[in-house]
């Protein structure tokens, strides 16, 4: 981050910079990923009577994190999610950003990919099964889906072979 700081960009896996904020930029998102994923779960797990959004018309947290679609395999979304952003912060640190090994840049692609492809199937369950709206999980996939898109950018710039 010191880098980032003094605007020298890290090096891609193949020696290609990156822009000195997307270290920056990537960890800020993943951080407040878990931010609202730390929330969520607490929520999840003190019986949903904090949350602070409308239960009225389309937008209802309190339906949506407690419907059958809140848990996946037995594992509340909220845990989930949790455990993804706290995945994703190491691969966030700007030493990730400047490692060498092409495994460390496929590990972050791969995981912002799943993590868009969980937003998908969550914004499904939202809009057509539920037929709600939460506001705090809009939030994290709102943060999942940019991240995915610096991550995205940031691979643009590095060598095709070593991503």
């Amino acid at each position: 981050m010191a880098e980032a700081v003094r605007g020298r960009a890290a090096r891609a896996p193949a020696g290609r910079a990156v822009p000195a904020w997307v270290p920056a930029v990537t960890l800020v998102l993943a951080v407040a990923g878990l931010a609202v994923s730390i929330y969520l779960t607490y929520e999840h797990f003190t019986g949903s009577t904090t949350l602070a959004c409308s239960d009225n018309g389309v937008i209802n947290c309190l339906k949506v994190t407690t419907s059958a679609q809140s848990k996946v395999l037995g594992i509340p979304v909220a845990v989930l999610g949790l455990v993804y952003f706290v995945a994703m912060i190491p691969l966030c640190l700007p030493v990730a950003w400047r490692d060498p090994r092409p495994l460390v840049a496929r590990a972050r692609l791969v995981a912002s990919v799943v993590g868009v492809g969980f937003v998908l199937y969550l914004l499904y369950a939202e809009l057509f099964e539920i037929g709600n709206i939460c506001l705090w999980c809009t939030v994290v996939h709102v943060i999942t889906v940019a991240l995915f898109g610096v991550i995205v950018f940031a691979g643009a710039l590095s060598d095709p072979d070593d991503v």
